[in-house]
């Protein structure tokens, strides 16, 4: 199944279907069917000059492009699309060579391309035998392919003086090669007859030609009647017809048999061997039609060949295996499944190591940016006691390639270590082991984090203090990691627990004396300052851990204080969010209705100043009661409409603020998080910046509230998650030549912060020695207990369940609902002006 890329190649170029990373995956099949191969056109056709008349001019032009092709090739060796555009441009035999052995050194070519290249070498350079000859070999090397196997067999009986001459070297020779062919192809169900028919057309030519020799006839004879009988032990098609062949043969022979009787005249060996070939054949006759469906995509052809796979792997029979694993990745050579699939049957199975290294350089040439592959490739060759030179071979070659994410790269670099370490006893160098290690970080650090390149470092000081004997430079592999990442928990606890190890007491204190005091994530500070402490317990003197007490003691009262603080500034905060969702309906009604609204002068004069005024985080301003109102000067019926005109202008603030906040709310599912860009950029710059991923659909560029100045800070939303991720890979890009920082936008780790944020520390001392500092001076006992009075807006701290909804009654105030729910509340207003005693008196402490 072609490619379009495929149709358009002219002549010695076509059939350009090699492997090529997906999404453009071509197959890689020869066709071996039925129907004889197309005649080849001439190698120098050009469809794809734009020039028309070939004049001096469109050489030029063509030479212009191919240069241009080569120069790209330079700069991407595993570009597979400029490699087939380079075979489609290159007219002249000596540039077409090149192009296709340059492709080659990357790219397995497929039996078609193999076809071509010698074809044409074998027509303009007839005297080149051993060249045509390496290429042939070559290629029946790459994919299965029987029809190139009888192109290699007819080449070399036809050119080859030693074999067309049927000297003993010659015959032994192409013998040889023919055995070779049966090996590789003649298991080949619907194919593999071909290559016998071959063998015993050859052997039949040299019995013709001997002449006297009866004892030499008669072992050709022989030669001849194995190789019939070998092939009806396989099960092929057209088996009847093998068989009928092979009784007419015997009557030439003067064995005369009855040709109405299948079995008449034949041994009776060969008869068993026939007939379980036959029942093998009827088992998998469903399987071959089904491969056979010429219209069947891909991916059910895909699915066929697994099935058939697995039931050839159920009969256990190594050498069908694999046979028909060369069959579907000849069809599918860019099939992930099936080359991971080969290359762990052959390891688990098979274990040839010539056979293996044939299938892992195959594998990674086809599908390169699997490192999984690269992975057992390297562990296959160090199985098979591969010399180191190979291993570094194809271990640089596995950093060459593009794979999906960061941490392949690292998979890599860790299975290298694990064979230098296994093969240091051969005599192998530490410096191996120290430079993989060094390249290994300085090629990702810039584009993984300390988290995961902690298993990288610790790895590495293991080996430099156990098989380096250099503990100074497991210590410089820890203190270059802190350097970078000092607030990262585990990098001290590796650190530390390595000393311990080692027994170096001093050396872990002073570690801990270090980082006790550093800020860590989450429970990490805590986590530290405990850890000493159990470490001097375990390991110091009395005078050790007096001193890690002493230290550590005001540093864990300090962190629970901070962590008090916090709970009491979220607390605060959400205490409107649990308190109006049961009046909130009510608050809706109430404010469409009308209220009696006080005379100007009155509301100047209930209004306390404006230094006791505070705003939340939505921009509403309530006033705290500091003594300038006292409770009683306002009557009941004031308070209560001040209460009630309270009330319905905080339901209008609040659904304000909300139809607000959801205009400017980002879910920032597939956005990129942008900082350290240079104040001068604009949002075109950074619109440019990513304009070879594509894929943007806003830009959101942070300024100054007040100057309108950029604060080098973006947000990118990108249209899905793939061009995020391409954006995400720019990270430590230049943008107007400073580096970027790129990473994905998670607003949820900010949401915390946020919400404790937006209530600061000025708010939590409400006033400064103001109502809070009214109640730290007097015991709790002496705290009103009756109904709380609220004068005019005075309402915060208070929950707003306890401020009167409109159409509230004296009657409702009697009820047992109305009592109960006003004792909850008051119980919840007492609570909170507690805990916001505890934060005066531990902050003036």
């Amino acid at each position: 199944m072609a490619t379009p890329m495929e149709e358009d190649l002219p002549g010695a170029e076509a059939e350009a279907a090699g492997p090529a990373p997906p999404p453009a995956a071509a197959t890689g099949g020869d066709g071996d069917g039925e129907n004889p191969a197309p005649a080849p056109a001439s190698p120098f056709s050009d469809s794809d000059s734009d020039s028309d008349d070939g004049g001096e001019g469109g050489d030029a032009a063509d030479e212009l492009r191919i240069q241009a092709l080569e120069q790209a090739l330079q700069e991407q060796p595993l570009d597979y699309e400029s490699h087939v555009q380079c075979l489609r441009k290159s007219g002249k035999i000596e540039k077409l060579r090149a192009a296709r052995e340059e492709m080659n050194k990357y790219f397995p070519l497929t039996p078609k391309m193999w076809q071509e290249w010698t074809k044409d070498e074998a027509s303009l350079r007839p005297e080149s035998f051993e060249d045509i000859e390496k290429l042939y070999e070559c290629g029946v090397q790459e994919y299965l392919s029987v029809r190139l196997w009888r192109d290699y067999l007819d080449f070399v009986e036809e050119n080859d003086k030693s074999v067309s001459q049927c000297s003993p070297s010659g015959l032994t020779k192409m013998r040889n090669l023919f055995e070779r062919a049966i090996t590789a192809g003649g298991l080949h169900v619907t194919d593999g007859s071909k290559l016998w028919e071959a063998y015993r057309e050859y052997e039949m030519a040299i019995l013709t030609i001997i002449d006297d020799d009866d004892e030499e006839k008669a072992k050709q004879v022989q030669r001849i009647r194995v190789l019939f009988h070998r092939q009806l032990s396989v099960p092929l098609v057209d088996m009847e017809s093998i068989l009928a062949e092979y009784k007419s043969w015997e009557a030439e022979q003067g064995n005369a048999n009855d040709p109405t009787s299948n079995f008449d005249g034949v041994p009776s060996n060969v008869v068993a061997a026939y007939k379980k070939a036959t029942e093998m054949y009827n088992v998998r006759k469903q399987y071959e039609d089904q491969l056979s469906n010429a219209d069947a995509s891909d991916g059910d052809k895909l699915e066929e060949f697994l099935k058939y796979i697995k039931f050839e792997e159920s009969s256990g029979d190594p050498a069908r295996v694999q046979v028909l694993y060369e069959r579907a990745v000849a069809e599918l050579p860019v099939s992930t499944d099936l080359w991971m699939g080969y290359t762990s049957y052959l390891d688990k199975t098979l274990k040839v190591p010539a056979v293996l290294k044939s299938v892992y350089q195959r594998a990674t040439r086809n599908c390169t940016w699997i490192s999984e592959l690269w992975v057992r490739y390297l562990l296959s060759l160090e199985r098979i006691r591969a010399s180191e030179e190979e291993l570094r071979h194809v271990f640089e070659q596995a950093l060459q390639c593009s794979f999906p994410s960061i941490k392949e790269y690292l998979e890599i670099y860790l299975t290298r270590v694990d064979s230098l370490r296994r093969r240091m006893a051969d005599g192998l160098d530490f410096q191996l082991i120290r430079q993989t290690f060094m390249d290994a970080t300085e090629f990702l650090s810039p584009q993984m984090g300390t988290e995961d390149l902690l298993l990288l470092h610790a790895y590495w000081a293991k080996l430099e203090r156990t098989l380096g004997n250099d503990l100074a430079a497991a210590r410089g592999v820890w203190e270059n990691t802190l350097k970078k990442s000092g607030s990262v928990l585990e990098v001290w606890q590796h650190y530390i627990a390595m000393e311990i190890e080692t027994e170096h007491i001093h050396e872990a204190r002073s570690l801990y004396k270090r980082c006790y005091t550093k800020r860590f994530s989450g429970s990490g500070s805590e986590e530290i300052c405990h850890a000493w402490i159990r470490f001097e317990r375990e390991c110091g003197t009395l005078e050790d851990y007096d001193l890690a007490v002493k230290k550590v003691n005001p540093r864990l009262k300090e962190l629970m204080m901070f962590k008090a603080q916090q709970e009491v500034k979220v607390d605060t905060h959400v205490v409107p969010k649990e308190t109006t969702g049961s009046d909130f309906s009510q608050k809706r009604k109430s404010s469409k209705i009308p209220t009696k609204q006080q005379p100007p002068a009155k509301k100047k004069k209930d209004n306390p100043p404006k230094s006791a005024v505070l705003s939340d985080d939505h921009g509403s301003k309530e006033q705290i009661s500091t003594g300038h109102v006292k409770t009683g000067e306002v009557s009941g019926e004031k308070t209560q409409a001040s209460m009630e005109v309270n009330l319905v202008d905080g339901s209008r603030r609040e659904n304000t603020a909300s139809k607000e906040s959801k205009s400017n709310f980002y879910s920032d599912k597939c956005t990129a998080y942008m900082s350290n860009i240079d104040l001068t950029a604009n949002e075109e710059h950074i619109r440019r910046f990513f304009s070879d991923i594509g894929g943007v659909t806003a830009i959101r560029l942070l300024r100054d509230k007040f100057t309108k100045k950029s604060r080098g800070i973006a947000y990118v939303d990108f249209s899905d998650n793939e061009h995020l991720e391409a954006a995400i890979r720019k990270n430590k890009h230049k943008l107007l030549a400073k580096k970027v920082s790129v990473a994905r936008s998670d607003p949820s780790k900010g949401k915390k912060n946020r919400e404790a944020g937006s209530f600061s520390k000025d708010q939590a001392t409400s006033g400064d020695r103001g109502e809070t500092a009214e109640f730290a001076n007097r015991p709790d006992k002496e705290i009103p207990k009756d109904k709380p009075t609220i004068t005019g807006k005075n309402t915060f701290a208070a929950p707003r369940s306890v401020v009167k909804p409109l159409g509230w009654t004296q009657k409702d105030e009697k009820s047992d609902v109305g009592a109960e729910e006003l004792k909850s509340n008051e119980e919840f207003r007492n609570l909170l002006l507690k805990k916001c005693v505890d934060l005066h008196v531990a902050i003036k402490l």
